[in-house]
């Protein structure tokens, strides 16, 4: 059974319950070192083994997981935040089911939360903004024609920062 689970926005504090549960029973444990907090990985048990899926191909992950999964053992593919935004678990999910290996999700918290709780903010203020846009500036991956960030409306959230100050009509100041 592969568990992918959202590791919160940073703070190792931030993790859900269930996440670290999980981690704690894990015999492989796959997270994204460029993005996750290392500090994460005290929960882990000293026998699990460890990935840096930052390191590896989306090959190289499978074949850890098809290790694991053929010992009878469980792993949990660490993703920051929450694995439905920006996660890129759609292309495992759909790997891991052509392979019949099951898998589950456990939601986290993701950094648009984080931020909002960082700045004392509330997203969506009656008469001023009930609407939200998660997004993300272009990067590596690249942003659809049409979802670039100056054609949004709302209370904009950009789940990755950028180091690009946005307008948020609901957060004083930013």
């Amino acid at each position: 059974m592969v568990h992918f689970v959202g590791a919160g926005p940073g703070a190792p504090d931030l993790i859900t319950l269930r996440g670290a549960e999980l981690l704690r029973g894990a015999d492989c444990v796959i997270y994204a070192g460029s993005l996750v907090n290392p500090a994460l990985l005290g929960l882990c048990r000293d026998s699990a083994r460890i990935y840096d899926s930052a390191r590896m191909t989306l090959e190289q992950v499978l074949e850890a997981v098809e290790r694991a999964e053929a010992a009878g053992q469980e792993t949990v593919r660490l993703h920051t935040g929450d694995p439905c935004l920006y996660g890129a678990v759609r292309e495992q999910m759909d790997a891991l089911d052509r392979r019949g290996i099951p898998w589950d999700v456990t939601p986290g918290v993701s950094s648009f939360c984080g931020a909002a709780a960082a700045l004392g903010a509330e997203y969506t203020l009656p008469g001023v903004s009930q609407t939200v846009i998660i997004t993300r500036m272009a990067g590596r991956t690249p942003v659809p024609q049409g979802e670039e960030i100056r054609d949004a409306g709302g209370t904009v959230c950009p789940a990755d920062g950028g180091g690009i100050p946005v307008r948020c009509s609901s957060c004083p100041g930013v």
